[in-house]
């Protein structure tokens, strides 16, 4: 599912089919759980996004609010778009390390991680990612990158 025209989550879950809505679900309650209080729910960039209010901080490059995290299911797998990760080379390296332990393979750009389903993923890992920043911390990094 490369394209989704979906403007609520529940209408981005209803879209998907039910092999990748499982599992798209089954990683959001993941987010949900672990996700630091200050993050919005949102449908953006085509996929839910995890993100910070314009209203909380306005000064982003591209006049977007500010992502934390993205999850999207795409044509050939799933993804898993982990901000902390791409702006934090140890966080990379640890998360690394987490994949190696947990014996298995990390399938990953820039910040996305590409997974078919939640057994590809060091679940442990990817919740102390997801609770890993506040707002103001992720907002503070944001700006130190930006620099």
């Amino acid at each position: 599912m490369a394209k989704n025209n979906a403007q609520t989550v529940e209408e981005y879950l209803e879209e998907l089919p039910e092999y990748r809505r499982d599992t798209i679900k089954e990683i959001r309650e993941l987010i949900l759980d672990h996700l630091p209080d200050g993050y919005e729910e949102t449908i953006n960039w085509g996929m839910i996004s995890y993100e910070i209010p314009l209203e909380k901080y306005p000064d982003t490059y591209n006049n977007q609010p500010l992502s934390y995290l993205g999850l999207a299911a795409q044509e050939n797998h799933n993804s898993l778009y982990l901000m902390p990760v791409y702006q934090d080379e140890e966080l990379e390296e640890w998360l690394e390390e987490e994949f190696k332990k947990a014996n298995k393979k990390m399938d990953m750009g820039r910040s996305c991680l590409r997974f078919q389903t939640v057994n590809d993923l060091p679940l442990n890992a990817i919740s102390k990612i997801v609770s890993h920043q506040t707002p103001d911390e992720f907002i503070e990094t944001y700006e130190e990158t930006r620099k």
